[in-house]
């Protein structure tokens, strides 16, 4: 995914299932905590989920997992 891509996807909020959400859209289902879901939403309301990639904060992580990786390596 490109930096400024989104992928955003429709479904409808099926049920709880204890501490889990079960989101059902066109052809997938997905199943996420409850806490993420907005607590006015009862089942059958209609939600978007949208995911993007953040490419900054991905290299400043594979940064910072190399710097702890060296110094843990040089340490020895």
């Amino acid at each position: 995914m490109s930096e400024s891509e989104e992928k955003k996807f429709e479904f409808v909020l099926d049920r709880f299932e204890g501490s889990s959400a079960v989101l059902v859209g066109e052809h997938n289902e997905v199943v996420i905590p409850k806490m993420l879901i907005p607590k006015n939403l009862d089942e059958g309301a209609v939600v978007h989920l949208t995911l993007a990639s953040d490419e900054a904060e991905t290299k400043k992580r594979e940064s910072s997992a190399k710097k702890l990786l060296n110094e843990i390596l040089n340490n020895k």
